[in-house]
């Protein structure tokens, strides 16, 4: 197979309703690379949806011409058309021929062109998109508008691999037992003898392993085959060794021959009722997050340089695992993980065929609307779950298919009189008629029905996986069969039931889907063996979901949406980190009932409030015991049972803070901290991956180039860190791809070249490659230029 990117096209963002022709007139469109999000480039403005990020959609349409003569086709080859998703309510015509439309726009979808282009009169291809995003209530979070996913064209020959399943039977570090299942497809007058070769190809060692078979596939029929490899030491993947193999398929038949290629990981996990979860027969808590799929100013045509640099943050947390949040993310995310060793569940819905609320006004503010994928569950929901599962069934870092996301959350939509005994979380703040039982919204009951039919197209599509889902209301939805049929049971937010219900359903794994960030959260995990970890809501800052303008996301993250660490980061790392830690921060001296939730008392590096009577003192420290000094003088300090981390109050001055981690007589992680003076300069640098992760990428097949991720702060003379909002404007040579600080409350349009800094941290996105120069600059500062 060869598959040719299409990138290049022109965009309107109106409904020319006659652009599906083959002669339209484009030449006035503006042109765009794809993936592209259009609303990402609008205007924040109040009147558009609080859940979805206050940014619009609208009607848009996409043009691409690609020259037939470039794909060099042969008498006898077979073309499609692959979406790796758009959003949403997407139509396609290909020279002006409708090929059909798909609702969903997180799932691959693809045409075949064969026949169409056999009619083709000149050499110019014209594919035309329309997609639909008026419902800008659709969702809880944002998801962007427009082609968000690559495009391609893929030739293939007459005879060509369908699809293909990649597993392991068995396997520990002597051998490995995997087996390929294909369909095998032909477009033969005749029957035929195909030949099947396989190859695994080890990407660590190089070393190969092979075997070969044969199939008759009938004329103009598929035909199944199934091979199994036994493999002498193994390279096993998991978090901590991510050896990954290269499967090539090479199928030979008439004089003729076809091959394509898979990215595969050998490796067995196992999630059990009492010792929760494990890879290749060793235990591993799983210290996850959940993560959304936009990146600030890029919405969700992220590219994958920007995820790495995310995603490594996150590992050098101690993170090891991740929840797409909730719907199917992009195939680069998932190859990521596969590169880095993170474990994914992978998530379908957030409702099935009853709406959930979509906040507009603002989180919680009555009335919601309701649009969404809903509409289309009926129709859609088993073709667009076997579609998320065949396109990301090979990955080896998805340990579990999460059929939805909090379904169960009570009257939203679903009702049940067992409400008036249950005491879940049923948001307190609601109105009194939201609360209470309601007998003419959906029994409740129908939800163990639909989860039953979703786990029996799961186990179909996919038989090596565990079914999970994340539920609300276990109070509730234990007790009307919801979790019965689960292979994996996850809770949001319900710790406090951990212990009870491993006793209610001792056969049954359960981990935490969705949890907050306290250390009581994390001690349900490392004080029950049977719980397989723990997911935090969220990994990153995200857009949407948001509380009242001018806020526009969610700052739930560990890290903003610029890719920088919050305090709450070096806390994380302090609890799940395997190397030692050591982390100062300081915020003024809270009452007794603040200090018991961190979250509501956030602390600084920043002695902005130096001039008070006295501050708190927080220290992070993992590894060995920790040590804090005060102008080089003992400072006694205390463990906080409720936080987790030590502390001690001192009087604000211009002291010198030094906390060191002592393993013995060795100190093995030190921080000092000093209160910084006034900005002086930007500190500016090149974000760069560190070699082995960039060589595990590119060997994965993973595209890192091509984005400079220049990472801006404000500094005092001496280089310390400064708090300050400075606005600075970046001017470049060649493209600039966006400017985003993490502040949730700047609403100044991406499509702007200036933009403040926030905790005096600025990131920039610029196109790499081209031997530009960036200048950036800001009121009392130098310039600073960086070539890329």
């Amino acid at each position: 197979m060869q598959t040719f990117t299409v990138d290049n096209w022109r965009f309107a963002l109106a409904d020319h309703r006659e652009a599906w022709m083959k002669g339209f007139d484009d030449a006035s469109w503006r042109a765009v690379a794809v993936p592209h999000d259009w609303s990402i480039e609008q205007d924040f403005a109040p009147e558009h949806s609080s859940g979805t990020g206050y940014l619009p959609g609208g009607i848009g349409w996409y043009r691409a011409h690609v020259a037939l003569s470039s794909l060099a086709l042969a008498p006898d080859s077979r073309v499609e058309l692959a979406f790796g998703g758009v959003y949403k309510n997407a139509d396609v015509w290909v020279n002006g021929y409708h090929l059909g439309g798909r609702p969903n726009g997180h799932v691959p979808f693809s045409f075949e062109l064969t026949e169409l282009l056999s009619y083709a009169l000149d050499d110019d291809l014209v594919i035309s998109v329309r997609v639909d995003r008026t419902e800008i209530s659709d969702s809880r979070w944002y998801n962007g508008a427009g082609l968000v996913r690559p495009v391609a064209l893929e030739v293939h020959g007459p005879v060509r691999v369908l699809s293909t399943g990649f597993s392991t039977a068995e396997a520990n570090a002597a051998e490995a037992t995997v087996h390929v299942e294909q369909r095998i497809d032909g477009a033969l007058d005749e029957p035929m003898t195909v030949q099947v070769r396989h190859e695994l190809r080890s990407l660590a060692s190089d070393r190969v392993h092979a075997v070969e078979t044969s199939v008759d596939l009938p004329a103009g029929g598929t035909a199944d085959v199934r091979s199994e490899l036994r493999i002498a030491d193994p390279d096993l993947w998991s978090d901590t060794a991510p050896e990954l193999y290269r499967l090539t398929t090479t199928l030979s038949w008439d004089g003729a021959s076809a091959s394509c290629q898979e990215t595969v990981g050998i490796r067995t996990f196992a999630f059990d009722p009492d010792h929760g979860f494990s890879i290749n027969g060793e235990p591993r808590i799983l210290k996850g997050v959940c993560l959304h799929e936009d990146a600030g100013c890029f919405g969700v045509a992220v590219p994958a340089a920007v995820w790495l640099r995310r995603l490594l943050k996150l590992k050098e947390m101690g993170c090891n695992a991740v929840r797409m949040a909730h719907n199917p993310h992009a195939a680069e995310l998932h190859a990521l993980c596969d590169a880095l060793g993170l474990y994914v569940i992978d998530e379908a819905f957030d409702e099935w065929e009853s709406p959930k609320n979509k906040w507009w006004q603002g989180h919680n503010v009555y009335p919601p609307r309701h649009e969404g994928y809903a509409t289309h569950f009926p129709d859609w929901h088993e073709r667009d779950l076997r579609a998320q599962i065949e396109a990301h069934r090979n990955h080896p870092s998805i340990i579990a298919w999460s059929i939805g996301n909090e379904i169960d959350y009570p009257n939203d939509p679903y009702a049940s009189p067992l409400f008036e005994e249950m005491t879940g979380n049923n948001d307190a703040a609601k109105p009194a008629e939201e609360r209470r039982y309601d007998p003419n919204r959906p029994d409740i009951r129908r939800l163990t029905t639909i989860a039953r039919r979703l786990g029996a197209i799961v186990r179909d599509a996919d038989p090596t996986r565990p079914v999970t889902l994340a539920a609300a209301f276990p109070e509730l939805s234990s007790r009307t069969g919801l979790l019965d049929d689960l292979d994996v049971v996850g809770y949001n937010y319900k710790e406090h039931l951990y212990e009870e219900d491993h006793l209610r359903f001792p056969e049954k794994p359960f981990l935490g889907s969705e949890n907050g960030h306290g250390y009581a959260q994390w001690r349900a995990v490392t004080d029950n063996a049977f719980i397989a970890g723990q997911f935090l809501w969220t990994g990153i800052d995200y857009l949407g979901e948001a509380h009242g303008w001018p806020v526009h996301g969610s700052g739930a993250g560990v890290l903003t949406m610029a890719g920088f660490a919050k305090p709450g980061w070096h806390l994380r790392r302090s609890w799940w980190a395997d190397e030692p830690v050591a982390h100062l921060a300081v915020r003024v001296t809270p009452d007794a009932a603040d200090r018991k939730e961190f979250w509501r008392h956030p602390v600084s590096r920043h002695w902005q409030d130096a001039d008070a009577g006295t501050v708190e003192v927080t220290c992070f420290a993992a590894g060995g015991e920790p040590r804090l000094t005060r102008d080089g003088a003992d400072v006694p300090l205390s463990f906080d049972d409720d936080g987790g981390f030590w502390t001690a109050v001192i009087p604000a001055s211009e002291a010198v803070l030094v906390l060191e981690v002592r393993d013995g007589d060795d100190v093995v992680a030190r921080d000092e901290l000093r209160r910084a003076g006034e900005p002086a300069r930007l500190d500016v640098s090149i974000w760069r991956a560190p070699a082995d992760a960039v060589r595990r990428c590119r060997a994965a097949g993973v595209a890192i180039d091509g984005v400079a991720q220049i990472e801006c702060e404000l500094v005092d003379v001496d280089g310390r860190p400064v708090k300050g909002e400075l606005p600075v404007t970046v001017e470049s040579s060649g493209r600039i791809l966006g400017l985003e600080n993490g502040d949730l409350a700047d609403v100044t349009s991406y499509s702007d070249l200036q933009r403040s800094t926030y905790d005096g941290r600025l990131a920039v996105f610029a196109r790499s490659g081209e031997g530009a120069a960036v200048r950036l600059s800001a009121p009392g500062v130098d310039a600073v230029t960086v070539q890329i």
